[in-house]
C-alpha cells in the first residue's frame, strides 16, 4: 500500500459506509481500518452505523488467529460503531491475544450484561477470574451461563473447581483470622493462650506484622512499618475483613518486593494505601477522573480505583503507582523535582516488566512503530514540560516514555540508573545531569527510542 493512498484515507474522517462493505469484499484489511480509524460514528446516521459494525467485524474474525493487532484495532473500531455479541466476542479474543487483560475483561463484562443469553462471556469472563485466583466472584459469573446453551458443560466443569477453590480459601481465612486475633493479643480458635489484660504484658510485634483496626476517621486500618492501609467500605463480617485485607497485604508485599528488585531500591518510609470501591473513587475524586484513572500517588499515599477486587491489572497499577512513591523518596527533592516523562516513563517500564514483557504490549508496539516511520513519536524535549496525560496520544507518550527509560536501563544498568534518579533530582537542569551521565540530549535518546522500535 503506497503512502499517497494512505494519507488520503486517513484525511477522509467520515467515508461513506458503502465503503467499508466494498473493503470487506476484496478482504482489504489494513485499508479497511485506516478508512475508519478516524471517522466519528456520532457523524454517520444511526441506521447506517451497523453497515460499517459489519466489515469492521468481519475483519476481525478473519484476521483473529493471524494478526491479533490489527484484529484488535478492526474489533475496538466495530464496537465503536455497533456494540453487537459478535463484536463484543472478538474484541475480547483479540484483546487476550495482544495481552490486553483489562481490555478483555472490559468486552466481556458489557457482553455478559448486554447479552445475558449468550454463554460465552460468562465462561470467558469466568476463566479469567479464575486465573486472577478469584474463586468467589468465578463461581458467580459461572452460574450466568444458561443452563441450555452451548457453553453450559465447560461452565459446570469450572465451578465444581471454583467451588474447590472457595473452600481452600475459606480454610486459609480462618487461619488469617487466628493469626490477627493473636496479633491484637486475644485467644483466636483453639489457641490456648490469654488474653491480655490489664495486669499482662503487651507482646510486641516484629516491625513487619500488621495491626488492624478503625482509625479515627472511621476507616478500617491494617498497618505495618512498611503499608498502611486504609478503606472505607468496612460491611464486611470479620471473616471477609480478614481475607480482603490478606489478599491487599499480599499484592503490596509483591508490588515492594518487585521494585527492590527492579529498581534497586524500595522506599523506606511508611506508606498510606487508600483503597477505593468506583463509586467512592467517584465521589471522593470526580465521576470523570474516575472514569479514566485507575489508581494515583497523591500527597504521600497511593489512591486505588475500583479496588474491591484485586486483579493483575489492578496489581500491576498499585506495582506503578508504588514506583512513584519510591521515587518519590529516592529523589533529593522529591518526584516532582523530574520531568514527567521520566517520573511516569519509569513507573510504566517497571509496571511492564511486573507483567512480563521488556517493551510495551504488542498492539502499543505496533502503533508505535507506525509513528516513528512517519517521524511523529512525541519528543521528550516536548514532554520536558507537558506531561505525558495531556498530549494528543496519552497511550503513545506514556509508551514513549517508558522506552526512553528502558533504553537508560540497557546503557547503564539498574545500579546507574538509581544514582542518575539522585542526581538528576538535584540538578538544575535535568538535560544536563542526563548528558553528564549517559552523554545524550532529549534528541539522541530520541533517537535511541526510534531505533528500538525499528529493530535496528
Amino acid at each position: 500500500m503506497n503512502t499517497p493512498l494512505i494519507a488520503l484515507l486517513l484525511l477522509a474522517a467520515a467515508p461513506p459506509a458503502q465503503k467499508a462493505k466494498e473493503l470487506a469484499a476484496h478482504k482489504e484489511w489494513e485499508e479497511l481500518y485506516l478508512a475508519f480509524a478516524a471517522a466519528d460514528p456520532a457523524s454517520y446516521p444511526e441506521a447506517q452505523r451497523p453497515s460499517v459494525a459489519a466489515p469492521l467485524l468481519k475483519g476481525c474474525e478473519a484476521l483473529l488467529a493471524e494478526d491479533a493487532v490489527m484484529a484488535y484495532s478492526l474489533g475496538e473500531r466495530a464496537v465503536a460503531f455497533q456494540e453487537t455479541a459478535g463484536g463484543l466476542r472478538c474484541l475480547a479474543r483479540s484483546a487476550l491475544k495482544t495481552d490486553q487483560r483489562a481490555a478483555a475483561e472490559e468486552a466481556l463484562k458489557k457482553g455478559l450484561a448486554t447479552f445475558p443469553k449468550d454463554g460465552a462471556f460468562a465462561l470467558e469472563l469466568g476463566k479469567l477470574q479464575l486465573q486472577d485466583k478469584d474463586s468467589a466472584g468465578a463461581l458467580t459469573t459461572l452460574q450466568q451461563v444458561p443452563a441450555k446453551s452451548k457453553e453450559a458443560a465447560e461452565a459446570k466443569k469450572l465451578m465444581q473447581q471454583a467451588r474447590a477453590q472457595v473452600s481452600e480459601e475459606g480454610a486459609a481465612r480462618r487461619e488469617a483470622e487466628r493469626l490477627e486475633l493473636r496479633m491484637n493479643g486475644e485467644p483466636g480458635p483453639g489457641d490456648t493462650r490469654q488474653a491480655k489484660g490489664s495486669g499482662g504484658g503487651n507482646v510486641q510485634t516484629a516491625s513487619l506484622s500488621y495491626e488492624s483496626g478503625v482509625g479515627k476517621d472511621g476507616m478500617r486500618v491494617r498497618q505495618n512499618s512498611r503499608f498502611a492501609i486504609r478503606y472505607f467500605n468496612s460491611d464486611r463480617d470479620f471473616g471477609q475483613r480478614a481475607e480482603y485485607e490478606g489478599k491487599v497485604v499480599s499484592a503490596l508485599d509483591e508490588a515492594y518486593e518487585f521494585t527492590q528488585r527492579t529498581l534497586g531500591r524500595a522506599r523506606e518510609r511508611q506508606l498510606n494505601v487508600v483503597l477505593y470501591t468506583r463509586d467512592e473513587f467517584a465521589t471522593h475524586m470526580g465521576a470523570r477522573y474516575a472514569a479514566a484513572v485507575a489508581g494515583l500517588y497523591s500527597e504521600d499515599a497511593i489512591r486505588m480505583n475500583d479496588a474491591a477486587e484485586l486483579t493483575q491489572a489492578t496489581k500491576a497499577t498499585l506495582v506503578h503507582e508504588y514506583v512513584h512513591a519510591a521515587v518519590d523518596e529516592i529523589s533529593p527533592r522529591g518526584g516532582g523535582a523530574l520531568p514527567r516523562w521520566f517520573n511516569e516513563g519509569l513507573a510504566e517500564y517497571i509496571e511492564w516488566r511486573y507483567l512480563g514483557l521488556d517493551g510495551p504490549p504488542r498492539y502499543l508496539r505496533e502503533v508505535m512503530k507506525g509513528q516513528a516511520k512517519q517521524g511523529r513519536l512525541p519528543k521528550l524535549s516536548d514532554m520536558d514540560s507537558q506531561a505525558p496525560i495531556s498530549m494528543s496520544q496519552p497511550e503513545v507518550a506514556y509508551g514513549t516514555s517508558a522506552m526512553a527509560v528502558r533504553e537508560l536501563v540497557r546503557l547503564g544498568g539498574q545500579e546507574k540508573l538509581l544514582d542518575f534518579i539522585q542526581k538528576a533530582g538535584q540538578a538544575d537542569s535535568f538535560q544536563e545531569a542526563l548528558k553528564a551521565t549517559y552523554e545524550k540530549d532529549f534528541a539522541g535518546l530520541d533517537q535511541a527510542v526510534r531505533a528500538a522500535l525499528s529493530g535496528r
